[in-house]
């Protein structure tokens, strides 16, 4: 944790900062360890154990989201690499999935849900719709 921006250049751009954080990610997976360094600015000063668990609750987030992005539609699967195609498509499903979520006539799971509107135009409209 770095309490002070005066040594960072251009830190006068962003108004808010306060503190800067860096966390490093290792990951052992078969056999191999990998590690990767992230900065984070911060809007408040945080102890560093307040830090981290801000840190671990935006993990827990992303992870979330992730699972839920690959169980409904298969993300992780995804064979889309041209272009901006992948970026496009991501937002869509990310849209796709609020849609489904905030849906609740259905009491079934996001992914059921899914296919419930891929073979009821009546649903479907219901899910767009935001009914």
């Amino acid at each position: 944790m770095c309490g002070g921006a005066d040594d960072i250049p251009h830190a006068s751009k962003w108004t808010k900062l306060k503190t800067i954080g860096m966390t490093i990610k290792i990951v052992k997976q078969n056999g191999k360890e990998t590690s990767d360094v992230r900065y984070n600015i911060v809007s408040n000063y945080l102890s560093g154990k307040r830090f981290a668990e801000a840190v671990r609750g935006q993990w827990s987030i992303e992870n979330s989201l992730h699972w839920q992005l690959d169980e409904t539609f298969g993300e992780d699967r995804s064979r889309i690499r041209k272009g901006h195609a992948y970026v496009n498509f991501s937002l869509l499903r990310r849209t796709i999935l609020s849609l489904l979520k905030y849906n609740k006539t259905a009491k079934v799971s996001v992914k059921n849900k899914r296919l419930k509107a891929g073979r009821n135009v009546r649903y479907l409209l219901e899910v767009v719709l935001g009914k």
